[in-house]
């Protein structure tokens, strides 16, 4: 079997801190010898999450089973998304900004038995919805738990009490024209309709700033999906919402912007 030297874009800090909640965790089990450290461990499981690599892959680089891999990972991520925030928690931090932006994002999945509920008529493919929330910078601050694909962004907002959080938060909220109708304070583009066919030149404008506005939140959603393994989960879409929560905790611990 052919071998070649790889890297992770992360810094030293992320793994720092995932080999110390490793670390905790077997302290607090008397777990007795493993076949990798926690440093190890940690290194392995950011291999999958970040670059995307498989666990026959995996299994290969770190010299140890297919099965062992698959349990270190779903170990740590486990213990991860155990210290994420819920959408309270993070409304301490979104209260605290100038304007929010949401945005819905639908990440592939690949293994679905109920094909219906996870077809996105939108994106023409299976997912999983995941609703992200970005400052005005376009730095991520929180993503949502993952519904089926089929499901409307501000269906998956209003699922999640997103919109009331917001509207109680009284946060001033940028988002497309697939939360019309939300209301309150999420602000939305003009769109034409069988009353109104032309917009008038004041509401281009207005939906030129505001697209403007917006696009910062596509930073968050790439900023998401540079962890290779959002690009097409190989697993049962039920494992998404704890993916997604695992991956927010360490991606504030790299940025060191919102670190707990």
């Amino acid at each position: 079997m052919l071998s070649c030297p790889s890297t992770i874009s992360l810094s030293s800090r992320t793994l720092n801190h995932l080999a110390d909640c490793i670390r905790s965790r077997r302290k607090q089990q008397r777990s007795r010898w493993r076949r990798l450290d926690p440093g190890r461990q940690a290194l392995l499981v950011l291999a999958h999450l970040r670059n995307g690599d498989t666990y026959t892959r995996l299994a290969a680089g770190f010299a140890v089973g297919v099965a062992t891999a698959w349990r270190y990972v779903q170990e740590a991520i486990a213990l991860l998304a155990a210290v994420a925030d819920d959408l309270a928690a993070a409304m301490q931090r979104i209260r605290r900004l100038a304007y929010a932006i949401l945005d819905g994002t639908l990440i592939p999945i690949d293994r679905v038995a109920d094909q219906k509920p996870y077809y996105s008529g939108k994106h023409q493919r299976h997912g999983v919805n995941v609703q992200v929330i970005a400052d005005a910078a376009g730095r991520l601050v929180w993503a949502s738990p993952s519904l089926p694909g089929a499901v409307h962004d501000l269906t998956a907002a209003r699922a999640h009490g997103i919109i009331g959080a917001l509207t109680s938060a009284n946060v001033t909220t940028f988002a497309d024209k697939g939360y019309q109708g939300a209301r309150s304070s999420v602000r939305t583009p003009f769109k034409r309709h069988r009353y109104r066919p032309k917009l008038s030149r004041r509401q281009k404008a207005v939906n030129h700033t505001h697209a403007k506005i917006r696009a910062r939140g596509e930073r968050a959603i790439s900023t998401l999906k540079t962890w290779k393994v959002l690009a097409k989960l190989r697993c049962c879409p039920r494992r998404a919402t704890t993916i997604v929560q695992g991956i927010l905790v360490l991606h504030h611990v790299e940025a060191n912007c919102y670190a707990r």
